[in-house]
């Protein structure tokens, strides 16, 4: 069952409107990058306290090459609490438009300090960008590879697996919002549960229908990128599909207020934010 809870108790209407999502156009799609350049243009891909706060026990981090594109290595961070008994859940953790930098890597182990073994992976291949103009590029070129996109998160996903990972969960923030959506959406069988931080969700109940783990949607009340009638669309049609949708709206927000990079980080509802994520991930994987 959906539930709807908002931030400071603000209520937006539901609206149906059709966003990025698997069977999104080509226009659609430039939009939201022309949308997510404008939001972005003067920010820069600086480390936030989601990244550089301690994780909640020691962890190990390491780089490990978990698929190939064109016969090279593709490089992730593999993260995973020092001690621990037996087995690990896995988590896949998709960065944010600028790439696999050093606050991704951070982040990742301290969500692994939660008690999972946490995977950063790389969906540019090895390329990080350093300004919003260079962030778009390789946006859009992973927009337009959608398909090699998905191989290397099914890589990924089986990265886990070999790794003695019987259940595995998927966050992402803004663009790797999306594909943690996008992750669930081709990879149902496989994933367990699926946060999304502010990424790119549809309303077509078709698309969402073959959802069956349970969903963690965390947006912002002043986002121009993914506008909230957008989210709330997304989680009218979840509801009207009786799905297991857990679903927050900061209102005072801007998007990106929980990166683990990035100038526009809110401390207050980054903190309220973690507690949630932390707490379903703790309930569903």
């Amino acid at each position: 069952m959906v539930t709807a809870r908002h931030f400071h108790g603000v209520l937006l209407t539901f609206l149906a409107l059709l966003t990025a999502g698997c069977t999104a156009t080509q226009s659609a799609e430039e939009r939201e990058l022309a949308n997510t350049f404008k939001e972005h243009a003067n920010d820069r891909p600086v480390a936030s306290p989601m990244a550089w706060t301690e994780p909640a026990q020691p962890v190990t981090g390491e780089p490990v090459a978990y698929t190939l594109v064109d016969e090279q290595k593709v490089t992730g961070w593999l993260a995973r609490p020092v001690e621990h008994d037996g087995e690990l859940h896995g988590l896949i953790v998709i960065h944010q438009w600028w790439g696999l930098d050093d606050s991704i890597r951070r982040a990742t182990e301290r969500l692994a300090g939660e008690g999972y073994l946490a995977l950063g992976v790389d969906l540019y291949n090895g390329k990080v960008a350093e300004k919003p103009r260079d962030a778009m590029q390789m946006s859009r070129a992973l927009t337009n590879n959608l398909a090699g996109g998905l191989t290397n998160i099914a890589e990924a996903i089986a990265y886990l697996q070999k790794q003695g990972a019987t259940r595995i969960g998927v966050i992402g923030w803004c663009m790797g919002g999306r594909w943690s959506l996008l992750t669930a959406l081709n990879y149902h069988d496989d994933i367990d549960a699926a946060i999304i931080y502010y990424g790119g969700v549809t309303d077509d109940q078709q698309e969402l229908a073959v959802l069956d783990m349970p969903v963690l949607g965390i947006f912002a009340g002043n986002d121009f990128i993914v506008p909230p009638k957008k989210a709330y669309a997304f989680a009218a049609a979840m509801a009207e599909l009786k799905k297991d949708l857990e679903f927050y709206m900061y209102r005072d927000t801007e998007h990106a207020f929980s990166n683990p990079s990035g100038t526009e980080y809110n401390a207050a509802a980054a903190a309220d934010a973690w507690d949630k994520t932390t707490a379903f991930l703790e309930r569903n994987l």
